[in-house]
C-alpha cells in the first residue's frame, strides 16, 4: 500500500521525513523547488533535505527542537492507539525516554522493540537480554505488553515483530515512538518492504532527527501505523556530535570486545569524548564495549591531564579538532566498584565491565552533561 503523504487541506508532505513540502524558502525544512512540484506526476515527494541526505549523505540542520518534538509526541495521550517503544539495545539508557509513560498517557497498551540486535556480541543470550530488560522495566515501574527483539538493518526478527504487532493492536493505530537515531524509520521501512515491497520509502540515517513530522502507513481500510519523530535526549554523547564523528561512534558492525589488563594509576581514553582512570585496586582486567571505529589510548594517570590537554582533537580523536565544543571541559564521576561483575555505562558511547574480586576505584571524566551510571552486567 501507498504511504500517505496528502492531507485532507490538499497540503504535500515529504514522504522521507513527514513535513510538509514548502517552495518559499530554501534555508526552511520541507524546502522542493516549485517547478519540481509543479512537474512531479504523483504527488510522492522528498524535499530538497532528504533528497541529499538519501544520495550524498548530507546532512543539514533540523529546525525543530526538544520541545516541539515533545509536544508532538504529546498529542498521542489523546488517542486510542498501541505505542510500540523503539530503543537502542547498545545504547539502552541513551535512548530511553524516562517520562514515555506521561508524554503517551498511562492507560496505553506498550510494546518494546529493542532494536540493533545485531550489535551485540554473539555470544550474548537473547533470553539473558530480555530478562534484563524486564527487571529494568520493573524497577521503573512500566508494565510492557511483550519485548521484541530486532535488527531492522538486518532484518532479523522483523517479520516476527510484525506479527505480534498486529495481534496486540487489537484493531488500533500504531505509533513508533523513540529518541533520534533508534532505528525507528528503518524498523518501519521493513514493516512496509514485508507487506507492499517497496523499499526504503522513509529516509534513515545514522545523524539523529530525520524524521520531522509524523509518517503514516495505512494497514487496512481503517487503521495505520504511524513513524514519529525521534526524541533528542540531551544526556546522550551523541547529542554533542558532529557528522564526521558520528560515523565513528555510531557502530554498524558487531562489537568486538576489548580487554586492558591495568594497574592501578592507569587511564583509557575514549578517543577525546571520555576517560576512564582506574584510581584504586588490584591489578585487574578491564573490558570495553564500544565502536570498534574508536580509538582507546592507555597512559599512566599522572601523564593523562597534559596528554588531554596536549592532544584534543587530533590523537585524541572524536571529537575532531575544528569541533571540540563541549569535550574540552570534563568532570570526575566516581564510582566504588565491589566484587560484583559491574557495566559503568557512558550513554551513548557503551560500556566497561569491570569483574573485580577485591573492588576497586573508578573515575570517569566526561562532559558534565552526558550520563554515567552503573548497573549489573548484561554480559
Amino acid at each position: 500500500k501507498k504511504i500517505v503523504e496528502v492531507a485532507l487541506d490538499n497540503k504535500i508532505y515529504c514522504i522521507g521525513c513527514g513535513v510538509e513540502i514548502q517552495s518559499e524558502d530554501p534555508k526552511k525544512q520541507g524546502y522542493l523547488p516549485k517547478n519540481v512540484v509543479e512537474k512531479s506526476e504523483d504527488s510522492q515527494l522528498v524535499c530538497k533535505r532528504c533528497f541529499r541526505l538519501k544520495n550524498y549523505n548530507e546532512v543539514s540542520d533540523v529546525e525543530l527542537g526538544a520541545d516541539d518534538f515533545y509536544q508532538l509526541i504529546k498529542s498521542l495521550s489523546k488517542k486510542d492507539a498501541l505505542i510500540a517503544k523503539v530503543v537502542d539495545i547498545f545504547d539502552f539508557s541513551g535512548s530511553w525516554i524516562e517520562d514515555v509513560v506521561d508524554i503517551v498517557g498511562n492507560n496505553k497498551d506498550i510494546v518494546l522493540i529493542a532494536n540493533k540486535l545485531d550489535l551485540l556480541p554473539k555470544s550474548v543470550k537473547q533470553n539473558k537480554i530480555k530478562q534484563w530488560l524486564f527487571k529494568v522495566l520493573k524497577e521503573k515501574g512500566i508494565k510492557v505488553k511483550d519485548i521484541l527483539l530486532v535488527s531492522a538493518i538486518k532484518n532479523q526478527g522483523v517479520e516476527e515483530a510484525a506479527v505480534r504487532l498486529d495481534q496486540l493492536r487489537n484493531g488500533k493505530d500504531v505509533y513508533i515512538i523513540g529518541a533520534t537515531n533508534v532505528g525507528k524509520s528503518t524498523f518501519i521501512n521493513k514493516l512496509i518492504e514485508l507487506t507492499s515491497g517497496d523499499k526504503n520509502v522513509i529516509t534513515t540515517s545514522h545523524f539523529p532527527g530525520t524524521t520531522l513530522g509524523m509518517i503514516e502507513i495505512p494497514l487496512d481500510r481503517a487503521t495505520s501505523i504511524y513513524d514519529t519523530p525521534g526524541i533528542i535526549l540531551d544526556y546522550d554523547i551523541a547529542h554533542y556530535l558532529d557528522a564526521k564523528s558520528l560515523k565513528l561512534v555510531m557502530p554498524k558492525k558487531e562489537i568486538k570486545a576489548r580487554v586492558f589488563q591495568l594497574n592501578a594509576e592507569q587511564s583509557l581514553f575514549f578517543g577525546g569524548m571520555a576517560r576512564m582512570d582506574f584510581v584504586k585496586g588490584e591489578r585487574q582486567s578491564f573490558t570495553l564495549y564500544a565502536s570498534n571505529l574508536v580509538e582507546i589510548h592507555r597512559t599512566k594517570l599522572s601523564n593523562a591531564d597534559a596528554l588531554f590537554e596536549k592532544h584534543l582533537g587530533q590523537m585524541l580523536k572524536p571529537p575532531f579538532e575544528d569541533n571540540i565544543s563541549i569535550f574540552g571541559k570534563q568532570v570526575r564521576k566516581s564510582f566504588k566498584i565491589d566484587n560484583r561483575k559491574t557495566d559503568i555505562v557512558i550513554s551513548g558511547l557503551g560500556w566497561i565491565t569491570v569483574n573485580s574480586d577485591s573492588g576497586c576505584e573508578i573515575d570517569i571524566l566526561v562532559p558534565d552533561e552526558i550520563e554515567v551510571f552503573v548497573r549489573e552486567s548484561i554480559i
